[in-house]
């Protein structure tokens, strides 16, 4: 969509819910907030609107696409549920969880939301403005992180702009999101066995602390790319990043946390949430800086923390 006029922006009020509705509806492109980073929704049952969004974050056709449901019996329209899955919806959903679950054959998506898999992933969001907007429409909704592919996600209508403008409808504006970082994904295979795709808000550790009958989730294996966020590098803010950094050198933007102090913080208090939800704001302030390089500082890998480290090393290869 490159030399379109620049992007609408309107407040994510029921007359902007409405406004995204028909635009989604006529096959355009609208990015809107979600618990977890802005995503850039199309409907997923249109194979020439799901190029759209192929298009204009500049993303690879292998790397498939997340569909957003209004629910676990929206979400069986388009999936078989393995035994395990009701499990993580009953406790995770609606919030930051996708389920990688095998697709059923008669699911009503374009080929490119899934590329060519046979599984699907899903995820049934709690943000009140994605849920409106779902029950708004009668489709699907495909929706990946509101920013070029592979550079930092958004988490304000500002960060989606920054590198969607003109290429894109509609922005929903509803303010920063809360959890900062993408759903966790756990795929759920056909013998029960759970394995996380990606790490994020929700911690499968402790899930399964009090599930104790589950299988323990496994570390993903294989060259197979079965969800976003899996790709070596991702996240990237432009600039070279180096972790673990106390101290910083001159030439180099300091993101602390903790007793580490820095140019922005993650979390003075060291609070593992609040670092997640200042992360890629703390990454898009480093990048838009004078300094040439980027430092960050230790982050505990433990809980949420294993998910910020998971970006932060992708932001850093």
């Amino acid at each position: 969509m490159p030399g379109k006029n620049a992007t609408e922006t309107l407040l994510a009020d029921a007359e902007g819910i409405r406004r995204a509705a028909a635009i989604l509806a006529a096959g355009g492109l609208v990015a809107m907030p979600t618990e977890t980073v802005y995503g850039l929704a199309a409907r997923a049952d249109s194979a020439e609107a799901v190029a759209k969004i192929y298009e204009a974050k500049g993303r690879p056709s292998f790397n498939p696409l997340i569909v957003h449901v209004r629910d676990e019996t929206h979400a069986q329209e388009f999936s078989t549920w393995p035994n395990g899955a009701q499990v993580a919806v009953m406790t995770e959903w609606p919030g930051p969880l996708t389920l990688v679950v095998p697709k059923r054959p008669d699911a009503k998506l374009a080929g490119a939301v899934t590329a060519g898999l046979e599984t699907v992933a899903l995820r049934c969001p709690s943000h009140p403005v994605m849920q409106a907007l779902l029950h708004e429409v009668d489709f699907p909704l495909a929706a990946p992180s509101a920013n070029r592919s592979g550079f930092i996600s958004p988490t304000t209508a500002q960060h989606v702009l920054a590198s969607l403008d003109g290429r894109i409808d509609l922005v929903l504006d509803a303010g920063p999101t809360n959890a900062g970082i993408e759903s966790t994904i756990l795929a759920i295979r056909d013998d029960g066995k759970w394995q996380e795709l990606r790490p994020g808000p929700v911690d499968l550790d402790r899930l399964h602390e009090h599930y104790f009958d589950l299988p323990m989730p496994q570390p993903p294996g294989g060259e197979v790319i079965e969800a976003p966020g899996q790709l070596a590098s991702h996240y990237a803010p432009g600039k070279p990043v180096r972790l673990n950094a106390i101290l910083a050198d001159a030439d180099e933007f300091h993101i602390g946390f903790g007793v580490v102090d820095g140019d922005t913080t993650l979390s003075a208090t060291g609070d593992l949430f609040q670092a997640a939800a200042n992360l890629y704001d703390c990454l898009h302030q480093a990048a838009a800086s004078a300094e040439s390089r980027i430092a960050v500082a230790p982050v505990p890998n433990q809980g949420v923390g294993k998910a910020i480290n998971d970006r932060l090393r992708r932001a850093a290869a």
